[in-house]
């Protein structure tokens, strides 16, 4: 790879180029652009490629080699950002761990992703400290303390040169422990190179400033981060989410770019306030993660300049499907199409592809897949389909189907699908009708145990501010409405739906605390 030219000559044809390689190319070629940005602090391209350096050499100085693991859990922040690109220009695959997942479920990833490091920041700390002498690592903090610190920890040597390999691991991305054991994901440096190239398209650039508000130990913020980065951008880092300091921070910091989850831009257009702020240097909104109702992005596109991306795919990254939602205000119920060089096909619970309009499991190859899981080889067999030649796919474990036009329509989780009564129902579809109600802010369909129909929906509801409707009211409204197969057992009222930190509802809990709450529906 020669990124040794001017920057109009990068080159993003070319088969792969590692990130860290290209940050160092921006070192060179634009040193006092700002990199990142955290409150009142602001670090350079050159500032940046001198950190990541120092970092490799301190791993390295420690023995620690390309191939090996390193951990972070932490709130975003620059020190974050800082240890996490150093680890990969020493050929360290880096595991970023969620500080609100359980002490236990923590130890768990930890043993699964064996590191030979763990970085965390202070409330990680203290979240760790019943089980520190559990630990398979030592941990060090990214802050400076009394003991030290990350700035103690780095080298003033320079680093053994590493040629990155595409096949490589660049991260093991743990899928949520809430629905089962955590699965780490592993994802390679020629995955990252991938959604490198793709966004390029989106005017991702060296005059491209992004606002992260979401965990940088998600993959839905990753693809945003890094592309920002390795195309000589600016990333502003919001270490908590508030929708008022966000509007605050993009009008600030003249924002080009964000990724947000459904959740955020709800909370984001529901301030009375949004207006005021001069949010006119948006070029494109991203999101991803959960279900964006049609609704919501219709607001968005109303008020809320510059285009909107809903991607819709996976960490394992069994393909992706974009709606460019201001090129198609008619298709907002749906996903879009495939991406470029991705293949998303529906096949039925045999394994057999179906045609356009069928109802089925969404499967989806690409450019940018998954290794495979650690540790985990029949899960990672579970997770692939292919078809007749031999193509390899992975399989979303959601429900859809494509339209005459090649459009995909999300239906749901193929495990949060009820069955009542012999016939299939889908939450979303119920929820999409209860959204219309104007007393309804926010609401999620789970299926519970019933003993005349197997299943039966009940909904989980969120009353807008100043709503005084009671349960048996929207009951009776929705009910009203829909066939008798759809028709709702209960509705309850809930102050605010459980997300996980990237917003996705967690209706395990939901049906978790339904049935300890209920019997089965007569």
């Amino acid at each position: 790879m020669d990124l040794s030219a001017s920057p109009d000559a990068l080159d993003l044809n070319q088969p792969f180029a590692a990130v860290p390689d290209l940050i160092a190319y921006w070192a060179r070629h634009r040193p006092d652009r700002a990199a990142l940005k955290q409150d009142e602090r602001s670090v350079s391209y050159a500032e940046l490629d001198a950190l990541m350096s120092s970092v490799a050499a301190a791993l390295q100085r420690d023995g620690m080699h390309a191939g090996d693991v390193l951990a972070i859990c932490a709130y975003n922040s620059i020190e974050y950002a800082v240890v996490f690109l150093g680890a990969l220009c020493a050929g360290v695959a880096v595991a970023p761990l969620a500080p609100s997942a359980s002490a236990e479920s923590l130890l768990i990833m930890l043993a699964d992703a064996a590191p030979r490091l763990l970085f965390v920041d202070t409330h990680a700390a203290q979240h760790l400290e019943p089980v520190a002498t559990r630990l398979p690592c030592p941990a060090l903090r990214l802050e400076q303390t009394t003991e030290g610190g990350l700035s103690a920890w780095l080298s003033d040597a320079p680093p053994e040169p590493v040629a990155i390999q595409p096949g490589w691991a660049f991260n093991i991305i743990y899928s949520s422990g809430t629905t089962g054991e955590p699965k780490g994901i592993v994802q390679s440096h020629a995955m990252r190179w991938a959604h490198v190239r793709r966004s390029a398209a989106y005017g991702y650039g060296d005059n491209a400033t992004t606002l992260i508000s979401t965990p940088l130990y998600s993959n839905t913020t990753l693809v945003a981060f890094l592309p920002t980065l390795a195309l000589g951008g600016t990333v502003v880092l919001m270490p908590k989410f508030d929708a008022g300091e966000y509007l605050s921070l993009a009008q600030r910091h003249a924002v080009t770019h964000t990724m947000l989850v459904p959740v955020q831009y709800q909370r984001i257009m529901a301030r009375e306030d949004f207006d005021q702020y001069d949010l006119g240097r948006f070029r494109y909104k991203m999101c991803t993660s959960a279900p964006f109702n049609a609704v919501l992005k219709a607001d968005v596109l109303a008020r809320w300049p510059g285009g909107l991306i809903d991607t819709y795919g996976m960490t394992e990254g069994g393909g992706t499907c974009i709606l460019t939602a201001h090129e198609h205000p008619d298709k907002l119920h749906t996903v879009g199409k495939p991406a470029e060089g991705h293949d998303i096909r529906v096949i039925d619970d045999a394994g057999n592809e179906l045609p356009e309009g069928a109802i089925g499991e969404i499967v989806g190859h690409s450019p940018a897949m998954m290794t495979g899981y650690l540790n985990k080889p029949e899960k990672t067999a579970e997770a692939e389909w292919f078809d007749p030649s031999g193509k390899r796919f992975i399989r979303t474990g959601d429900v859809g189907r494509f339209d005459a036009e090649g459009f995909l329509t999300l239906l749901d989780r193929k495990k949060d699908m009820i069955i009542s009564g012999g016939f299939n129902l889908y939450p979303s579809d119920l929820e999409a009708i209860l959204r219309e109600h104007p007393a309804i802010a926010d609401v999620a369909v789970v299926g519970v145990p019933s003993t005349r129909w197997g299943e039966t929906p009940v909904a989980f509801v969120v009353r807008a501010a100043n709503a005084t409707d009671t349960p048996e009211t929207l009951l009776g409204w929705f009910n009203e409405r829909v066939g008798k197969t759809q028709r709702l057992a209960r509705l309850q009222l809930i102050d605010e739906l459980p997300r996980s930190a990237i917003g996705k509802v967690l209706k395990r809990e939901l049906r978790d605390r339904y049935l300890t709450e209920h019997d089965a529906v007569d």
